[in-house]
Order: C-alpha cells, then sequence, then structure tokens
C-alpha cells in the first residue's frame, strides 16, 4: 500500500541501502521525479552538481577500485604507529620532571635536622609525613609537630633532594620549587594541558582547511625546536612556556595521525587498526620508567625523548595527504595523481574499474575545491548533537578517571605499597592496558554505541557504589567499635577506585574513536579536536585540584558522577557506526540517525523509527474524507496491521 501511495503521489522512491539508520551510499539517497509530480508535497533536497556520487562514495566505490587495504596502504599505517610511542614519551614526561622528591634538612655541620621527610604536592599545605610511618589520620597534636617540622625543612639553608623516580635531579630539584614555591609545579602541569586544549582545537581546524600532511610536518619541525630548547630552560618560567608550546605541537602531531589512520582504513579494520596504536602508545607508557633510569638527568632525558622526531622529517616525502580528504574537498587533480602512485605500488589491475571511477574521476578535474568550516555545524540537525554528547563523554571519562586514581591513592586505604612510585605508575599503566585489551571484544560484539553504554554503566555503578555503599557500611556495621567497618570500607574502596579507572579510560578513548567515525571527513580534523579538547578539560581538573591543596575532591567526584548519569541517557541518542562507510561530506553526517539498540522483529512496528523507515503519509490527506473511510483496523501512524 506504501508504494503504491509513493507512485500516485508523482515520485517513484529508491530502494534503500541500509535499513539501520546508517550512512547512505550517496547513488540510493537521490530521489528521481517522474512526469507529474505531486503538488502536495514539498520537492526533495537535489544534490550539489559539483558532486558526484560515485566519487564521493569513498569506501564503496574508491577504496573498492584500489584493493582495500594494500601493500602500500599497510605500509602508511605502520607509519602512523611509530610515533605514537615518542608521544607517549613525551606526554608522560611530567611523571618524571615535576615529581616532587623526599626532602633531607641539614645543619650548618653537614648533620641531619629532624630525619627524613617527604613533601607532598600541595602549595604550602602542612601535610608532611615521614616516610618511616604508614599513612594514617593525624590528630591536632600531630598536626602541630608536623607543622613544626615542615617550618624547619622550608626554613633551613641546605636542602638534600632524593627523587623517587630513578632520575638524579628533576625540575623540582634543580630550581628548589618547593614548600612556598610548589605552586609553580602546578602551573607548569597547567602548561602542558592547556597546550594540548588549544593545539587540539587549532590543529584540527587547520588540518581540515590546508591538510593533514602539512599539519603533521609543521608540528613535527617546531616540536624539536621547542622540545629541545625546553632542555636548556634557566628557570621555571622558561620551562612552563615551553612546556605550553610543546603541549600545542604534540596536540597537532597526534590528531593528524590519528585523522591520517581513519582514512586509510576500510570499515572493517579501523577499530582494531586504531588500538594498535594505543597499544603503541601504552608500550611508550611501560618504557618510560627504563629510559629515565638509563638517563639520571632530566635534561638528558627530554633531549633523548625529543630526538626521535627526528626520524619522521623525512614523512614529508614518504607520507601522501590524505585521498579520502583530496576526495571529499574535490581536489580532483591532486587526487588523480595519488591515485596512479597506489595503482603502481599496489599493482592494480586497472580493467576491475568496474564503476568507472577513473572515468568520472577525468570527467571532474575541473571541479572547484569545496572545503568546509566547523561552524558549519551550527545548521545541522543531528551531526552537531552526535558530537557535543561524545565531548560530554570524554569530558566525563577523563575527569572522573582522576577522582578514581585519588581514591586508590587515599590514606585511608592503608596500604603502603601503593606509595611506592613505580607501584603507582605501573598500576596505571597495567588498568590502561587491560581496558584497552576488553575493549576489543566488547566492541566488536557490542559495537561502538552499545561498547561506550557498556563502560559507561559500570563508570555509573563503581561511582555511585563507592560514594554512597561505603557510607552505609560504615554505619549500619554491627560491630562499628572492632574496626572491622574500615577494614571492610578500605577494600571496597580499593575495588571500585580500579573499576572506575578502568571502565572511566575505555570511556574517554571509546568517545574519541566514536567521534572519528562519524564525523564527516571535510571536518573530521576540527570534530575530533573538540573531543580531545573536552577530553583535556577533564584532565586539566586534577592539578587544579591539587594547587587547591586537595580541598573538594568529595564534590569534585559528586558532579562527575552526577554528568555520568546524564552521558548514559544520552549515548542512547547516538547512532552505531560499526562496519559502515565513514561520512564524506555534511549531508552524508546527517544520515547518521539514531536507531534502537534491539532490531524489532518483522511486522512490529516500533514507537521511534529512524529515517531509513519513515514512510510518506502525504497521501492520507489527499481527502478530507479519508479520515471517515478508514478502517477498523488500521493503526495510529497510517499502517495497516495484518
Amino acid at each position: 500500500m506504501s508504494i503504491d501511495r509513493d507512485l500516485e503521489s508523482g515520485w517513484e522512491r529508491q530502494p534503500e541501502a541500509e535499513e539501520n539508520g546508517s550512512v547512505l551510499p550517496a547513488s540510493s539517497s537521490v530521489l528521481r521525479a517522474t512526469n507529474e509530480p505531486s503538488p502536495a508535497r514539498a520537492s526533495p533536497p537535489q544534490p550539489d552538481p559539483r558532486y558526484s556520487p560515485l566519487l564521493l562514495d569513498y569506501d564503496g566505490s574508491v577504496l573498492s577500485f584500489l584493493g582495500g587495504l594494500g601493500k602500500y596502504q599497510t605500509r602508511l599505517v605502520l607509519l602512523t604507529w611509530i610515533p605514537m610511542l615518542f608521544l607517549a614519551f613525551s606526554s608522560l614526561s611530567d611523571f618524571f620532571f615535576l615529581e616532587l622528591p623526599d626532602i633531607t634538612c641539614k645543619t650548618n655541620d653537614s648533620g641531619v635536622e629532624d630525619g627524613h621527610w617527604m613533601q607532598l604536592p600541595a602549595g604550602n599545605d602542612t601535610s608532611v609525613l615521614p616516610t618511616t610511618q604508614a599513612p594514617q589520620l593525624p590528630t591536632t597534636a600531630t598536626l602541630d609537630a608536623i607543622t613544626d617540622t615542615y617550618n624547619n625543612i622550608c626554613t633551613c639553608r641546605e636542602k638534600v633532594f632524593h627523587i623517587r623516580p630513578g632520575l638524579v635531579k628533576n625540575v623540582v630539584s634543580k630550581w628548589a620549587v618547593v614548600c612556598e614555591s610548589s605552586w609553580k609545579v602546578h602551573i607548569a602541569k597547567f602548561s602542558l594541558l592547556v597546550g594540548l586544549i588549544f593545539g587540539y582545537l587549532i590543529t584540527g581546524c587547520i588540518s581540515d582547511w590546508l591538510g593533514r600532511r602539512l599539519v603533521l610536518m609543521c608540528s613535527v619541525v617546531l616540536n624539536l625546536i621547542f622540545g629541545l630548547t625546553l632542555a636548556l630552560s634557566v628557570n621555571m618560567t622558561m620551562f612552563s612556556t615551553l612546556r605550553f608550546f610543546e603541549g600545542f605541537c604534540l596536540a597537532g602531531i597526534f590528531i593528524s595521525l590519528y585523522t591520517l589512520r581513519i582514512e586509510l582504513c576500510p570499515p572493517n579494520h579501523r577499530f582494531m587498526i586504531t588500538m594498535i596504536g594505543s597499544f603503541t602508545a601504552l608500550a611508550g607508557q611501560f618504557l618510560l620508567p627504563g629510559i629515565a633510569a638509563l638517563c639520571g638527568d632530566w635534561q638528558i632525558l627530554q633531549a633523548v625523548i625529543i630526538c626521535p622526531f627526528i626520524l619522521m622529517l623525512p614523512y614529508w616525502y614518504i607520507f601522501p595527504e590524505s585521498l579520502r580528504w583530496l576526495m571529499a574537498t574535490l581536489q580532483f587533480e591532486a587526487s588523480k595523481k595519488q591515485i596512479l602512485e597506489i595503482i603502481h605500488r599496489n599493482r592494480v589491475n586497472t580493467e576491475t574499474d568496474i564503476k568507472g571511477v577513473m572515468p568520472e574521476l577525468e570527467r571532474n578535474l575541473s571541479s572547484s575545491t569545496k572545503k568546509v568550516f566547523i561552524l558549519k555545524l551550527v545548521k545541522t540537525r543531528n551531526l552537531w548533537k552526535n558530537i557535543v554528547v561524545l565531548c560530554v563523554n570524554s569530558l566525563t571519562g577523563f575527569g572522573i578517571h582522576h577522582c578514581f586514581a585519588k581514591s586508590l591513592m587515599d590514606p585511608d586505604i592503608n596500604l603502603p605499597i601503593i606509595y611506592n612510585f613505580y607501584v603507582n605508575y605501573y598500576t596505571l599503566a597495567g588498568i590502561a592496558l587491560a581496558s584497552c585489551l576488553v575493549m576489543c571484544p566488547v566492541v566488536s560484539f557490542m559495537g561502538r554505541r552499545g561498547g561506550l553504554l557498556f563502560f559507561m554503566i559500570v563508570t555509573v555503578l563503581a561511582s555511585l557504589l563507592q560514594l554512597g555503599l561505603l557510607n552505609l557500611i560504615g554505619k549500619y556495621t554491627l560491630h562499628p567499635e572492632t574496626g572491622m567497618s574500615n577494614a571492610v570500607k578500605n577494600k571496597f574502596s580499593f575495588v571500585f577506585s580500579v573499576i572506575g579507572m578502568f571502565s572511566s579510560h575505555a570511556v574517554g578513548s571509546l568517545s574519541v574513536f566514536f567521534c572519528a567515525e562519524i564525523t564527516p571527513t571535510v571536518i573530521r580534523g576540527s570534530g575530533l579536536g573538540l573531543v580531545l579538547a573536552s577530553a583535556g578539560f577533564g584532565m586539566l581538573t586534577a592539578p587544579i585540584m591539587e594547587l587547591h591543596n586537595k580541598k573538594g575532591y568529595f564534590l569534585h567526584h559528586v558532579i562527575f558522577a552526577c554528568c555520568t548519569l546524564i552521558c548514559t541517557i544520552c549515548i542512547l541518542l547516538l547512532p552505531e557506526s560499526k562496519n559502515q562507510n565513514l561520512p564524506e561530506n555534511i549531508n552524508d553526517g546527517e544520515h547518521y540517525t539514531r536507531q534502537p539498540l534491539l532490531s524489532h522483529k518483522k511486522g512490529e512496528q516500533p514507537l521511534l523509527l529512524t529515517n531509513s523507515e519513515l514512510k510518506d503519509y502525504s497521501g492520507l490527506h489527499d481527502s478530507a474524507a479519508l479520515g471517515d473511510a478508514m478502517s477498523e483496523n488500521a493503526t495510529v501512524n497510517g499502517i495497516k496491521s495484518t
């Protein structure tokens, strides 16, 4: 009946390629008009004549013609994995550069005064605990004694620093930024994160306008300049300033490599190839402590982790511009040269060009370039909502991750081993590795949206149970005077912290990958930059809390726990991008619509229809008497039930 009505209204509907709300090929989204169009129906939007549906269907036509992921493209993907090792070294170096050391105060006759004390990372906080004592809640008398000792250490003339991360000298010990000057350490941490945030936003937009390769190479050259100059810093101000610019350049390298990697892969390989890049970065995280121990001095370590970027300078000649981006922006002249290069290297048989990609490319060589700025999102209906949801998810995932990390280091847990630097460092790295390993089967089985929803629910449960259940255990225990309540509470807190860190890391990483898949090629760098910048804002809350002497952590955790509840609902509005073609332009991005998690049975009418399932009911209003003549078995949406 629906088909008859379409024919009577004067339009011939093309068969839908997908029925799950995914991106539709450009060739199947065009409606053909018959000789007698119906005046009662608005004419459908006509495609821009400058667009060639065949050429813009990159995954369905161009990539299949080039043989998918051939040897040449595989080598290019490998070249995007190797720099992830160097990026991990630079982005995690703050663990070693800015670690507050143990302080030994000496008298004028070189005798040790008041023993060996450890300064905790807080501005002018007086929470200084002896390293020989187990962590415990200090009483009023203990606080007074700690305050006197703290003042003696900060006022003594000669301080001896004992650095725990294996270095002999780091930034803190070189310029003695302790006691009243320790706030400069947090400013240095701000500098790297703020540089990353600005870098993601700016370089992402530039990569959409000038290309991925140009942004990559400019970022590599500037990173070498600022990174090597950073090793020659003469004071803390110079270090913090150069750290900002280094973070800016690192962001440009990361977002360019991430975008290139996504745009090289066919749909069925995107996730695993991206995860291999994440595993490479984790390998750098595991290797960094050994490299730091071998270097000894922070300046040597900085030079060692920056110099490998020199190996990326030949990328200008080896690595081509993203072919997908060239095709999406209608740069067909440059696209033709690159396609011929790929055909030559992969030894592709041009006779397999059944769809006629090359002839169509020849006919469109004179097309003018069309580039899109990120502000174009304002005029969209679905695309901007998807990106905003993923921005909030990444902000919440990386923000609450630090809350769980601080809970893991809570002195009430009374586990002295977790105060060892290497145990703490490798615990964080191990949780991240376990999270990535579990993501692979979960996302492969449940899809992008289902996997993100699963990890967000686990994060919600871990945060709510840690905030609420632990207080109930301490309040309603049968024998609180025995001390069993604190022991049980600490065990539960430790378990919930580990689970929360595990799931929140997956939420943040999967949000970034999800955004790269649903954002159109013409603005993929900008959309990815927005989500990565949101993740940076989430991580920025950690040094802000430390700068305020660790006050407000409970409220910090409560706010992010509320955000996880909101995110759980918003994830249901996202589309599913598993095994779907990447959208190339804004119109393709708009075709990504929400669909139910569980597909409805055949013959069952869903309450919420997706775009691909919407029917044309304009014929129902052709006659005023039609409503009176409806049969008894007609449903409320105009489709007869069987």
